[in-house]
């Protein structure tokens, strides 16, 4: 299979050849893994039974997928990623906003993917050969994951999407197998080694655990659908199915993943840590299917997110190639994977992270869906690529490539989302006006939309000045 040329240029009609169908398989494929599997750890160790870890979790679910299905409509539109397509909001250099913020993103994941991954394949050879756990067995297994990574990435959408293919079967069969393996030791009471609530008191821990481990899945992908929905076709399919299939795709790549993790966290009694009794209370039999699956599924999860990178990477270094620019982040998320390994618990590192990256985003991408709402979903799609030609000018130009009104908004709704953000090293200011609870992603979701909606009172987006035929992504009729 060749590998692919396309950066966040326009992708042809001739070339938009995948289907709803597609989308479902890359999103459930790609997240039958480790790195999604442990957010289902979260709330046991935040000190919540059973039942109320599985409703934060499926509330914080359905809630971000409400939210962040709309924005793969934007991508079918225009052809090429969100972040890119955000210039119509935020201008064609003011896009980087959620190029950064798109990086920050698939950077952590892909982080948390090799680093989980790689600590349950260290687990499973040391129970299965006695190779040694020690600094070096880590880094070695770290890099191969990595490497294994690179490569996917590299050869970039087709090549995702084949493995999504094999691994949305193959995953799955491993993930009863595991259900199986586990389901002798499983309780629904609270870990007492959880030390109760985290939070203190019921509801507080609950909403964290919904924002934490629920919310925070979907928001991941507020700069990743449109990878995927750029190369399927308006002509051919409607807004409305490829609408359906993000939901689909999304609840179930995350959920089956996500409540999984919380299953095999209490019948391994895996309060503070999760790698570790998840290979301890494995039977023998069920190693090596948990050694391919930490194996595979963090290399397709961990490509998806890395073939995101070096798409941000791209649109904010034009110059640099696609395939250049995933070298480069694959560099730099092996560095994040050893210091959160040797610097961070996974508990404090996976929390502050999600809330954080979760607190920042939500307003970029509430900004954008109503720059979608306002224009109709016409976009001028040759004008979105303006700084990728390094030229100037077009409809979305704004004040010299900024729309000042837009990142003011995204950057006010960003700072309340961080002074209410509740981390456990880390008690933003706001939070006494919000009784403790966390709402950061609530407050900085509304303070910049509402900020958006009154600094450009009654401003349409520039593309909407087109006529439907003048456009090159004119919708198809649904």
């Amino acid at each position: 299979m060749p590998m692919e040329q396309r950066g966040v240029d326009t992708i042809p009609e001739e070339e938009r050849t995948s289907g709803p169908r597609d989308l479902v398989t890359i999103l459930l494929g790609s997240n039958l893994c480790l790195g999604v599997i442990v957010f289902g750890w979260l709330p046991p160790s935040f000190g919540l039974d059973w039942w109320a870890s599985v409703t934060s979790v499926v509330a914080g679910t359905v809630a971000g997928t409400l939210l962040t299905a709309p924005l793969a409509l934007i991508s079918l539109r225009t052809a090429t990623n969100l972040s890119t397509s955000s210039g119509a909001q935020f201008g064609v250099r003011g896009r980087l906003v959620g190029s950064v913020v798109g990086l920050l993103l698939a950077l952590g994941y892909t982080a948390l993917t090799v680093w989980i991954g790689g600590d349950v394949m260290l687990g499973v050879l040391a129970r299965l050969t006695g190779l040694p756990v020690n600094g070096v067995t880590y880094g070695v297994v770290y890099a191969l994951l990595a490497a294994a990574t690179v490569a996917g990435a590299v050869y970039g959408y087709r090549v995702l999407l084949a493995m999504s293919r094999v691994l949305a079967f193959g995953m799955t069969a491993l993930l009863v197998l595991g259900v199986i393996a586990y389901a002798p030791h499983f309780t629904t009471r609270a870990l007492p080694e959880a030390g109760g609530y985290l939070l203190g008191g019921f509801w507080p821990t609950w909403l964290l655990s919904a924002v934490a481990a629920g919310l925070s899945g979907p928001i991941a992908f507020i700069t990743l659908l449109g990878d995927y929905t750029r190369y399927i076709s308006p002509a051919r399919h409607s807004s409305r199915r490829v609408l359906r299939a993000t939901w689909l795709g999304l609840m179930l790549g995350l959920l089956v993943p996500q409540l999984f993790g919380t299953f095999t966290a209490f019948a391994a009694r895996a309060a503070l840590d999760y790698a570790g009794p998840l290979v301890d209370a494995a039977p023998g039999w069920y190693l090596v299917p948990l050694l391919l699956a930490a194996t595979a599924g963090s290399v397709g999860n961990a490509g998806l997110m890395l073939y995101s990178m070096g798409l941000d990477l791209d649109a904010i270094v034009p110059r640099a190639s696609r395939a250049t620019a995933t070298y480069a982040v694959a560099v730099v998320a092996t560095a994040c994977v050893f210091a959160g390994h040797y610097a961070s618990s996974a508990q404090d590192a996976m929390t502050s992270f999600v809330l954080l990256l979760t607190a920042i985003g939500t307003p970029w991408a509430v900004i954008t869906l109503i720059g979608f709402a306002r224009c109709g979903g016409v976009y001028d799609a040759d004008a979105l690529q303006v700084f990728n030609r390094r030229a100037q000018g077009g409809v979305y130009w704004f004040d010299r490539g900024w729309n000042v009104p837009a990142t003011a908004s995204w950057a006010l709704g960003a700072t309340v989302g961080v002074l209410a953000v509740s981390l456990p090293g880390y008690q933003g200011p706001l939070l006494s006006l919000t009784g403790g609870v966390d709402v950061s992603f609530l407050l900085s979701g509304a303070v910049g939309g509402l900020a958006y909606v009154l600094l450009t009172p009654g401003r349409e987006t520039a593309g909407a000045a087109l006529e439907p035929e003048v456009s090159a992504t004119s919708p198809a009729g649904d």
